[in-house]
């Protein structure tokens, strides 16, 4: 059976070769397959994404450096911000020390690798700074063998890529998760539902993981019912991980709710309507909201920003016929538009590798007329540049002991 990405190219080739009038527009497209052609590592495009691997880490690392020495902080302590807190203690006592139980709102895989690392006397800050710089690199990896070496570069780039430098779950996952894409893409289902099983250790992201690679099962072209059935059973792996955590907290708790419960208690996720969050979000993006708390209303205006990111990209999606992906973004703002607010989505985007593709394919597109190409051009620099500022400045933020969502 040839692989997804040959599939795709023989179609196209049809497709070009079709009588121009066949079906009209809409016809064509139709006809037209979907999916993601892969990316053959070619020392040119690993040159390119090793170089922006230790450019984007090293200019984190300038800002925390610079900071240390302007504010005269710890680096340790700048790293050791918000969540990073809790993977901590959750690394040092377990579950069960916490009486409020507002740590179940996190998964165990993350807290698991700090633990092997005081095993050996590595402060959690150190080893989810090792554990990023390897996840990175990897999540990297995957993404040029998704969408190219550019498209590597984006998300090392990204606005909120402090998030994968420091002992955050972002890298991990994303290491896990966009393999796992790689490899159902390369029809290796077996390794597809492995990765997925870890990713499901690391976020409850994992689950919109399984579900959009079932998406992707049933979407896949030209393969039998069997071969679906025996795809969509691998993928009991990571469903069985999922049902192994709620049984653990079950367990702890006496509560199938449990990881629900400590989301609402600690950061007011309950369920709500999308226009009501919708609300409550513009409530906290006006002038003079939360005045007592400095630059938060610019990070929810952000929040709102990366909602309309996430419509746009499942849109685009949904364009390129590659619905597993489109499933894969828009079932995770669905979830943020049920909670009581949009929180923690800029850091999603990190999880959404099809705005990455989006954005390398803009950059790589090269139109005809010059006028056109000399816009085109602008256009990239002065998005990158913002990129740039935008990741430099979240960098700042979070080292500075801001919330930064």
């Amino acid at each position: 059976m040839n692989s997804p990405a040959t599939e795709v190219a023989e179609l196209d080739r049809a497709t070009a070769t079709e009588p121009p009038g066949r079906g009209g527009v809409i016809g064509r497209w139709w006809r037209r397959p979907g999916g993601l052609s892969l990316h053959s590592f070619d020392p040119r495009g690993g040159r390119i994404t090793i170089q922006a691997w230790l450019a984007s880490r090293g200019l984190i690392a300038l800002v925390a450096l610079l900071l240390a020495v302007v504010t005269h902080r710890d680096l340790m302590a700048m790293v050791n911000n918000w969540d990073a807190v809790h993977f901590a203690d959750l690394a040092r006592h377990g579950y069960g020390y916490d009486p409020d139980g507002k740590l179940m709102a996190f998964f165990p895989g993350l807290p698991l690798m700090l633990r092997a690392g005081l095993l050996f006397g590595v402060p959690t800050q150190i080893s989810g700074m090792i554990i990023a710089g390897i996840g990175s690199a990897f999540a990297a990896a995957a993404l040029y063998r998704l969408g190219g070496p550019w498209a590597a570069v984006v998300w090392l780039f990204a606005p909120t890529a402090v998030f994968t430098t420091v002992g955050y779950t972002e890298a991990a996952f994303c290491a896990f998760a966009f393999w796992a894409w790689e490899r159902a893409r390369s029809d290796r289902w077996l390794a597809a539902a492995l990765l997925a099983g870890c990713a499901c250790t690391v976020r409850v992201s994992g689950l919109f993981l399984v579900g959009a690679l079932f998406i992707m099962i049933i979407t896949t072209r030209k393969i039998n019912w069997a071969t679906r059935l025996r795809r969509a059973g691998l993928l009991l792996i990571p469903v069985a991980v999922l049902a192994a955590y709620a049984t653990y907290l079950h367990g702890l708790s006496g509560s199938w709710t449990a990881w629900y419960d400590a989301q609402v208690a600690g950061w007011y996720r309950g369920f709500t309507w999308p226009w009501q969050s919708f609300q409550n979000t513009w409530a906290a993006v006006q002038p003079g909201a939360y005045a007592d708390h400095p630059y938060w209303a610019w990070v929810f205006r952000a929040e709102m920003v990366s909602m309309a990111v996430g419509v746009l990209v499942t849109i685009w999606c949904l364009t390129q016929k590659l619905w597993a992906e489109a499933s894969w973004v828009a079932v995770q703002v669905l979830a943020f538009s049920l909670s009581y607010w949009y929180m923690s989505v800029n850091r999603a985007v990190l999880l959404w590798f099809p705005l990455m593709i989006m954005i390398a394919r803009f950059g790589q597109w090269r139109p005809a007329s010059r006028p056109a190409a000399v816009a085109h051009r602008v256009v990239v620099i002065i998005g990158s540049a913002l990129g740039t500022a935008a990741m430099i400045t979240w960098s700042w933020l979070f080292f500075s002991g801001y919330w930064a969502s």
